[in-house]
This record gives C-alpha cells, sequence and structure tokens, in this order.
C-alpha cells in the first residue's frame, strides 16, 4: 500500500488512537456498557453500541437520551460500565498490524495516544497490553474536554510532542476520529486501510 507507506515515511510524529485502534476494546466496552445501561434499567443491545464505538462517554449518553426522549442516571452508567471493563482487562488484545507499526516507530519518531476515552480505562489498557511505554504522552478527554471530532485531542497531543500539525500522522478507526484529523490540519490514516503484514 504505497500510500500509507510514503505517509508513514513523510511523517515527523504519530499519534494513534486507542480504542478499536491500538486495542480491540469495541467488544469489551459493549459488555461493560450494556452493564452500565441495564444497572439504570435502560437496557441497550450490543448492536446499538457497536454501531456507536468510539464515542466519548457524554457523547454516547447525549446520542442514547436523544434517541429515546430518556434520562439516564449518567453517574451510576459510567461506574457500572467502568467496573465492568476494567474487571475485564485481561481479555484485551493488541491490534497486532497497528501496534507493529508503533513498536517500530518507537524512539525513531515521537509518538502519542490521542483517545476520547477517560484515562481510568485507557491507563490500564494500554498497561495490560504492554504498549503505553512505547508513548512519549498519552492525551484523554479530561485533559481537552471536547470529543473528537472536535479536533482538540490530536492538537494537545501534537503541542506535547512539540511538532506542527502538518507534520503529524494519525491512525485512527472511526468516522469521528478521521475527521477530527482532519480538522487538526493532519494526515491520517484509517486502520480499516493498513496493510496486516508490512
Amino acid at each position: 500500500m504505497q500510500g500509507f507507506k510514503t505517509l508513514l515515511a513523510r511523517a515527523s510524529a504519530l499519534i494513534f488512537d486507542c480504542d478499536g485502534t491500538l486495542v480491540n476494546t469495541p467488544p469489551i466496552y459493549a459488555r461493560a456498557w450494556m452493564a452500565g445501561f441495564e444497572s439504570t434499567g435502560t437496557p441497550i443491545t450490543a448492536e446499538w453500541y457497536l454501531s456507536r464505538a468510539g464515542m466519548s462517554e457524554y457523547v454516547l449518553m447525549d446520542a442514547f437520551e436523544a434517541e429515546t426522549g430518556l434520562r439516564l442516571n449518567r453517574g451510576q452508567v459510567v461506574a457500572t460500565m467502568r467496573s465492568a471493563f476494567l474487571e475485564a482487562l485481561p481479555e484485551l488484545q493488541e491490534i497486532a498490524g497497528i501496534t507493529r507499526i508503533a513498536r517500530e516507530n518507537h524512539g525513531r519518531l515521537p509518538m502519542a495516544v490521542a483517545s476520547g476515552g477517560p484515562r481510568e480505562i485507557v491507563l490500564p489498557t494500554l498497561d495490560v497490553t504492554g504498549l503505553r511505554r512505547l508513548f512519549d504522552t498519552i492525551v484523554t478527554i479530561e485533559d481537552v474536554g471536547r470529543a473528537k471530532p472536535a479536533p482538540d485531542l490530536f492538537l494537545e497531543a501534537a503541542s506535547r510532542l512539540g511538532v506542527a500539525p502538518a507534520r503529524v500522522l494519525v491512525f485512527e478507526d472511526t468516522v469521528e476520529g478521521l475527521e477530527a484529523a482532519s480538522r487538526a490540519g493532519m494526515q491520517a490514516v484509517d486502520v480499516a486501510n493498513v496493510p496486516t503484514v508490512q
């Protein structure tokens, strides 16, 4: 895939999304969110979550409330969801085609993770998979306040790395994430288009 390799060769820094990009978290999140919603008597299906995977917590709950007209006990939903997710940490698997790129560029280029997830989940996810050591900085939703497709997460990561946005290559798996990278003035790669063997 020449286009992808050309972008990588030209990049001065790399930024990776976490969920669905570095680590296959969506199936675990689906179960955790189902538990969270169930705790307040407003069940969802795994399919409902998976069609919205990658949304930050409050964005996902905004979507639910807008679609159903129901009001959630958000604190209870989030607390139950996070607890269920953390209990399942040993089940997490990295996404090999993308983590290979991170490992190959560790020490060669400055690299960051920019995730719309909460630090309480993102850091343990990167720790349990052994990926955290690869990155110079980790940016989560608590650091910027605005979720993707706003560009804030990526701009904060680039600022911390000391690299101009135009010199950054982003790896993402969602429409919102790819739009956020574009709005940040960065090149981006949809991980679905990355070859599994480099």
